[in-house]
Protein backbone atom coordinates (compact mmCIF):
# COMPACT_ATOMS: atom_id res chain seq x y z
CA UNK A 1 0.00 0.00 0.00
CA UNK A 2 1.03 3.49 -0.54
CA UNK A 3 1.97 5.86 2.13
CA UNK A 4 -0.65 7.96 2.96
CA UNK A 5 -0.03 11.11 5.03
CA UNK A 6 -3.43 11.81 7.12
CA UNK A 7 -3.73 14.46 10.15
CA UNK A 8 -2.24 13.17 13.40
CA UNK A 9 -4.21 11.39 16.29
CA UNK A 10 -3.48 11.70 20.33
CA UNK A 11 -2.84 8.40 20.13
CA UNK A 12 -0.43 8.71 17.23
CA UNK A 13 2.32 10.79 19.15
CA UNK A 14 3.92 8.35 21.42
CA UNK A 15 5.12 6.66 17.74
CA UNK A 16 5.85 9.66 16.87
CA UNK A 17 8.39 10.94 19.12
CA UNK A 18 9.95 7.44 19.13
CA UNK A 19 10.74 8.13 14.92
CA UNK A 20 12.32 11.53 16.52
CA UNK A 21 14.32 10.09 18.57
CA UNK A 22 15.10 7.13 16.35
CA UNK A 23 16.01 10.11 13.46
CA UNK A 24 18.01 12.00 15.73
CA UNK A 25 19.84 8.92 17.13
CA UNK A 26 20.97 7.69 13.69
CA UNK A 27 21.88 10.89 12.42
CA UNK A 28 24.76 11.65 15.28
CA UNK A 29 25.74 8.35 15.59
CA UNK A 30 26.34 8.28 12.20
CA UNK A 31 28.19 11.50 12.23
CA UNK A 32 30.38 10.59 15.60
CA UNK A 33 28.44 12.29 18.05
CA UNK A 34 26.46 9.36 20.11
CA UNK A 35 22.96 9.70 21.02
CA UNK A 36 21.97 12.91 21.68
CA UNK A 37 18.09 12.09 21.34
CA UNK A 38 15.89 10.72 24.20
CA UNK A 39 12.15 9.70 24.74
CA UNK A 40 10.09 12.42 26.31
CA UNK A 41 6.23 12.25 27.19
CA UNK A 42 4.62 14.33 23.96
CA UNK A 43 3.23 17.24 25.93
CA UNK A 44 4.07 20.13 23.80
CA UNK A 45 3.00 18.03 20.35
CA UNK A 46 -0.48 17.48 22.51
CA UNK A 47 -0.81 20.90 23.20
CA UNK A 48 -0.32 21.80 19.67
CA UNK A 49 -2.72 18.88 18.08
CA UNK A 50 -5.54 20.24 20.84
CA UNK A 51 -4.35 23.77 19.97
CA UNK A 52 -4.36 23.21 16.02
CA UNK A 53 -5.26 20.03 15.05
CA UNK A 54 -4.50 20.85 11.41
CA UNK A 55 -1.07 21.29 12.11
CA UNK A 56 0.39 17.61 13.04
CA UNK A 57 0.43 15.16 10.28
CA UNK A 58 1.55 11.73 10.01
CA UNK A 59 3.13 9.44 7.07
CA UNK A 60 0.90 5.92 7.78
CA UNK A 61 2.08 3.00 5.37
CA UNK A 62 -0.56 0.76 6.68
CA UNK A 63 -0.85 1.46 10.38
CA UNK A 64 2.66 1.90 10.74
CA UNK A 65 3.82 5.70 11.13
CA UNK A 66 7.07 5.91 9.66
CA UNK A 67 7.00 9.91 9.26
CA UNK A 68 5.47 12.59 11.52
CA UNK A 69 5.54 16.44 10.78
CA UNK A 70 4.42 20.03 13.26
CA UNK A 71 3.71 22.87 11.98
CA UNK A 72 2.61 25.98 14.65
CA UNK A 73 1.82 29.12 14.12
CA UNK A 74 1.50 31.46 16.44
CA UNK A 75 0.43 35.01 14.58
CA UNK A 76 2.74 35.50 11.95
CA UNK A 77 5.03 32.99 12.87
CA UNK A 78 5.20 29.61 11.48
CA UNK A 79 7.50 26.69 13.16
CA UNK A 80 8.10 23.28 11.64
CA UNK A 81 9.93 19.93 12.77
CA UNK A 82 10.09 17.16 10.32
CA UNK A 83 11.37 13.74 10.94
CA UNK A 84 11.32 10.44 8.75
CA UNK A 85 12.19 7.00 10.21
CA UNK A 86 15.80 6.43 9.17
CA UNK A 87 14.90 3.42 6.60
CA UNK A 88 12.59 5.51 4.83
CA UNK A 89 14.43 8.78 4.05
CA UNK A 90 14.77 8.05 0.35
CA UNK A 91 11.25 7.18 -0.29
CA UNK A 92 9.49 10.66 -0.53
CA UNK A 93 7.91 10.89 2.69
CA UNK A 94 9.67 14.14 3.67
CA UNK A 95 8.32 16.01 0.62
CA UNK A 96 4.74 14.58 0.88
CA UNK A 97 5.00 15.55 4.51
CA UNK A 98 6.70 19.52 3.97
CA UNK A 99 3.89 20.50 1.64
CA UNK A 100 1.34 19.48 3.92
CA UNK A 101 3.18 21.51 6.34
CA UNK A 102 3.23 24.27 4.10
CA UNK A 103 -0.78 24.24 3.13
CA UNK A 104 -0.98 24.53 6.85
CA UNK A 105 1.14 27.97 7.01
CA UNK A 106 -0.23 29.24 3.66
CA UNK A 107 -3.99 28.88 5.08
CA UNK A 108 -3.14 30.14 9.12
CA UNK A 109 -1.64 33.35 6.62
CA UNK A 110 1.87 33.28 8.35
CA UNK A 111 4.03 34.77 6.16
CA UNK A 112 7.78 34.17 8.79
CA UNK A 113 8.77 30.80 7.78
CA UNK A 114 11.47 29.03 10.55
CA UNK A 115 12.70 25.55 11.33
CA UNK A 116 15.96 24.04 13.10
CA UNK A 117 18.38 21.74 11.74
CA UNK A 118 21.32 20.19 11.97
CA UNK A 119 24.24 22.04 10.22
CA UNK A 120 25.56 18.81 9.49
CA UNK A 121 21.91 16.71 8.16
CA UNK A 122 22.75 17.60 4.47
CA UNK A 123 19.65 15.57 3.12
CA UNK A 124 17.10 17.99 5.48
CA UNK A 125 19.73 20.80 4.58
CA UNK A 126 18.71 20.25 1.15
CA UNK A 127 15.12 19.66 0.98
CA UNK A 128 14.08 22.86 3.10
CA UNK A 129 16.65 24.14 0.55
CA UNK A 130 14.48 23.06 -2.50
CA UNK A 131 11.41 24.30 -0.75
CA UNK A 132 12.77 28.35 -0.28
CA UNK A 133 14.49 27.70 3.33
CA UNK A 134 17.45 29.27 3.96
CA UNK A 135 20.15 28.59 6.42
CA UNK A 136 19.81 32.30 8.33
CA UNK A 137 22.23 31.25 11.56
CA UNK A 138 23.33 29.11 13.99
CA UNK A 139 21.87 27.87 16.80
CA UNK A 140 24.60 26.59 19.46
CA UNK A 141 24.09 24.18 22.03
CA UNK A 142 26.05 24.70 25.23
CA UNK A 143 26.28 23.08 28.41
CA UNK A 144 28.55 22.78 31.00
CA UNK A 145 28.80 20.45 34.19
CA UNK A 146 27.38 22.79 37.22
CA UNK A 147 29.79 21.86 40.03
CA UNK A 148 32.52 24.14 37.28
CA UNK A 149 30.00 26.75 36.59
CA UNK A 150 28.47 27.58 40.12
CA UNK A 151 32.22 29.13 41.20
CA UNK A 152 32.98 31.10 38.42
CA UNK A 153 29.75 32.87 38.50
CA UNK A 154 29.95 36.80 39.96
CA UNK A 155 26.49 38.11 42.22
CA UNK A 156 24.12 38.77 39.10
CA UNK A 157 22.93 42.13 38.33
CA UNK A 158 19.97 41.89 37.60
CA UNK A 159 17.06 40.22 39.69
CA UNK A 160 14.24 37.30 38.54
CA UNK A 161 10.69 37.31 39.77
CA UNK A 162 8.60 34.67 39.09
CA UNK A 163 6.50 34.19 35.98
CA UNK A 164 2.75 33.21 36.62
CA UNK A 165 -0.22 33.87 34.30
CA UNK A 166 -1.70 36.24 36.58
CA UNK A 167 1.58 38.06 37.31
CA UNK A 168 2.09 39.83 34.06
CA UNK A 169 0.08 40.34 30.79
CA UNK A 170 0.51 37.97 27.77
CA UNK A 171 0.20 41.07 25.66
CA UNK A 172 3.50 42.60 27.37
CA UNK A 173 5.21 39.38 27.41
CA UNK A 174 4.22 39.88 23.27
CA UNK A 175 5.64 43.21 23.74
CA UNK A 176 8.62 41.90 25.05
CA UNK A 177 8.82 39.27 22.32
CA UNK A 178 8.20 41.69 19.32
CA UNK A 179 10.88 44.12 20.77
CA UNK A 180 13.66 41.02 21.24
CA UNK A 181 12.40 38.24 18.14
CA UNK A 182 10.27 40.25 15.94
CA UNK A 183 7.44 38.09 16.55
CA UNK A 184 5.03 37.30 19.67
CA UNK A 185 5.21 33.95 21.45
CA UNK A 186 1.83 34.06 23.06
CA UNK A 187 1.06 30.16 22.59
CA UNK A 188 4.13 29.30 23.87
CA UNK A 189 3.70 30.93 27.16
CA UNK A 190 0.72 30.00 27.53
CA UNK A 191 2.37 26.06 27.58
CA UNK A 192 5.33 26.67 29.51
CA UNK A 193 3.43 28.40 32.27
CA UNK A 194 1.32 25.57 32.33
CA UNK A 195 4.27 23.03 32.37
CA UNK A 196 4.99 21.28 35.70
CA UNK A 197 8.56 20.38 34.84
CA UNK A 198 9.63 24.67 33.45
CA UNK A 199 9.65 27.65 36.01
CA UNK A 200 9.04 30.89 34.56
CA UNK A 201 10.75 34.42 35.31
CA UNK A 202 10.77 38.02 34.51
CA UNK A 203 13.85 39.64 34.73
CA UNK A 204 14.25 43.27 36.17
CA UNK A 205 16.81 45.98 36.33
CA UNK A 206 15.78 47.76 39.25
CA UNK A 207 12.22 48.75 38.79
CA UNK A 208 11.77 48.01 35.10
CA UNK A 209 10.88 44.26 33.83
CA UNK A 210 13.14 43.84 30.85
CA UNK A 211 12.73 40.53 29.68
CA UNK A 212 11.67 36.89 30.85
CA UNK A 213 13.30 33.26 30.94
CA UNK A 214 12.10 29.79 31.75
CA UNK A 215 14.04 27.01 32.98
CA UNK A 216 13.40 23.90 33.32
CA UNK A 217 15.78 21.73 35.14
CA UNK A 218 19.39 22.50 34.67
CA UNK A 219 18.16 23.61 31.01
CA UNK A 220 17.65 27.85 30.00
CA UNK A 221 15.15 29.11 27.96
CA UNK A 222 13.22 30.67 25.71
CA UNK A 223 14.75 33.68 27.35
CA UNK A 224 13.94 37.12 25.68
CA UNK A 225 15.40 40.71 26.78
CA UNK A 226 14.17 44.10 25.33
CA UNK A 227 17.05 46.24 26.04
CA UNK A 228 20.23 44.68 23.52
CA UNK A 229 23.02 45.93 26.27
CA UNK A 230 21.19 43.47 29.31
CA UNK A 231 21.38 40.79 27.53
CA UNK A 232 24.50 39.37 28.47
CA UNK A 233 23.59 40.23 32.06
CA UNK A 234 20.26 38.62 31.99
CA UNK A 235 21.77 35.30 30.73
CA UNK A 236 24.13 35.91 33.85
CA UNK A 237 21.15 36.07 36.07
CA UNK A 238 19.42 32.99 34.78
CA UNK A 239 22.88 30.61 35.00
CA UNK A 240 22.98 32.11 38.33
CA UNK A 241 19.83 30.74 38.89
CA UNK A 242 19.87 27.67 37.72
CA UNK A 243 23.19 26.67 38.66
CA UNK A 244 21.60 26.70 42.61
CA UNK A 245 19.77 23.55 41.28
CA UNK A 246 20.72 20.05 41.85
CA UNK A 247 20.88 19.46 38.17
CA UNK A 248 24.28 17.95 37.27
CA UNK A 249 24.73 20.49 33.92
CA UNK A 250 23.43 23.50 33.20
CA UNK A 251 22.09 23.75 28.98
CA UNK A 252 21.31 26.28 26.63
CA UNK A 253 20.29 26.93 22.96
CA UNK A 254 22.34 30.18 21.85
CA UNK A 255 21.91 31.85 18.75
CA UNK A 256 24.65 33.28 16.73
CA UNK A 257 23.16 36.39 16.43
CA UNK A 258 23.90 36.60 20.09
CA UNK A 259 26.76 37.97 20.86
CA UNK A 260 26.65 38.80 24.15
CA UNK A 261 25.12 35.56 25.27
CA UNK A 262 27.88 33.57 23.37
CA UNK A 263 30.38 36.11 25.53
CA UNK A 264 28.59 35.03 28.51
CA UNK A 265 28.97 31.77 28.14
CA UNK A 266 32.41 31.48 26.96
CA UNK A 267 33.31 33.14 29.92
CA UNK A 268 32.22 30.61 32.40
CA UNK A 269 32.77 27.52 30.83
CA UNK A 270 30.04 26.28 28.68
CA UNK A 271 31.07 24.17 25.18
Amino acid sequence: MAVVCRPARIDDLKQADDIVVASINELTERRGFGKMASSRPPNFQAFSLADDPEGLWVADDDGEIVGFAWSWVCGELWLAQLFVAPDRQSDGIGNQLINKAFAHAEMRGAPIKALITFTFNNVSQGLYIRHGLFPRFPIYMVSVPRDRLAPRLAAPRLRLESLTADAIPYDRLAQIDVSAVGVSREKHHRFLLGDSTTRGFTIHAGNECVGYVYISGGHIGPLAVHRPDLVESAFAAALSFAAQSDCPAISAFVPGASEPALKRQSTTGCG
